[in-house]
């Protein structure tokens, strides 16, 4: 005798569908396993075992490097009370609002808004000149900022003649490694710039320049806060990276002269591998994150605002 089945009723190979979805999602998600597995081993392992680490007095040598022991916050306790530290923090807050805050994103935005109104030739100069600065490596770049900038380098050997010629790398360290930085992560920004401004409708620009508005006021009511989003998450991009930088100020003066250009990333580096105190080491880690973890929360409010 047939069976008779319900119209609208699911059948066989959907009710077999229906009835087994923890299979159907374990083998969509066994090709994701080994992306998962390597994320936990080399991402998250490290990041744990930092954290470990800043609550212990591990060292590579000396008292610590044997016998591991927990000493809670006392890593953090030493931090706050040094000299070094605190001048690490202020240079760091220094060079990140000098290159980053304020030198990658004025010059991005302005090499951005020249680029929209300049010829093809200009723009394709422009931007080979500018992006080929920003993918020569780290080291590379704070090689040649160095042979610039030394006491026998290029720019003393043009200015010398007038009698400003001085080590720049020893009386202003700070700006120096800034004006590298600058100079060699503008590229950023600016693609960043030109895609936001390439959005802004045509219409909208002529209607304020027929009413009158000269170039000025066209960008500070028109064209920033029609760009306000992505110029607060640029300035977030840009500013998390800026913290981290390390290869460029190593190259160009080690920290030096003395700690006048000593970053967090590089007083962390002395401290964990030149005086081999990784646990007093991977804490100053700790605290260049949450550094960036309030920039961070700055920049995420100021969108939301928007």
């Amino acid at each position: 005798m047939a069976t008779l089945t319900r119209p609208g009723a699911p059948s066989g190979p959907q009710l077999r569908r229906r009835t087994h979805p923890v299979r159907v999602d374990i083998a969509r998600a066994l090709p994701l396993t080994p992306a998962v597995v390597l994320l936990l081993v080399f991402l998250a392992g490290p990041i744990l075992w930092c954290v470990y680490a800043a609550f212990t007095n591990t060292a590579l040598t000396g008292a610590g490097s044997g016998d591991t022991q927990f000493v809670g916050l006392d890593n953090f306790r030493a931090a706050f009370g040094s000299e070094a530290f605190g001048n690490s923090v202020v240079l760091t807050l220094v060079f990140t609002i000098l290159s980053a805050v304020v030198g990658q994103n004025v010059l991005g935005l302005a090499l951005a808004l020249l680029q929209k109104r300049a010829a093809k030739v200009v723009r394709t100069l422009v931007g080979i000149t500018v992006i080929g600065a920003w993918v020569i490596p780290e080291v590379v770049a704070g090689y040649l900022w160095y042979a610039f900038l030394a006491k026998d380098g290029t720019l003393n050997e043009v200015i010398g003649v007038l009698g400003l010629g001085q080590n720049w790398l020893y009386t202003l360290p700070i700006i120096a490694v800034s004006l590298a930085n600058v100079w060699r992560g503008t590229a950023f920004s600016m693609l960043v710039y030109n895609a936001a401004l390439s959005e802004i409708p045509a219409e909208i620009e002529e209607a304020a320049e027929m009413d009158g508005a000269t170039g000025w006021a066209r960008l500070r009511h028109v064209t920033i806060p029609m760009i306000k989003r992505t110029v607060t998450t640029n300035l977030m991009l840009i500013t998390l990276q800026t913290l981290s930088v390390f290869g460029l100020i190593y190259t160009m003066t080690k920290g030096g002269p003395g700690t006048k250009s000593q970053t967090l990333p590089l007083y962390m580096y002395e401290q964990a591998f030149s005086f081999s105190q990784i646990g007093y080491g991977t804490a100053i880690a700790l605290v260049l994150l949450a550094v960036g973890g309030v920039f961070s929360i700055v920049y995420m409010r100021l969108l939301r605002e928007d």
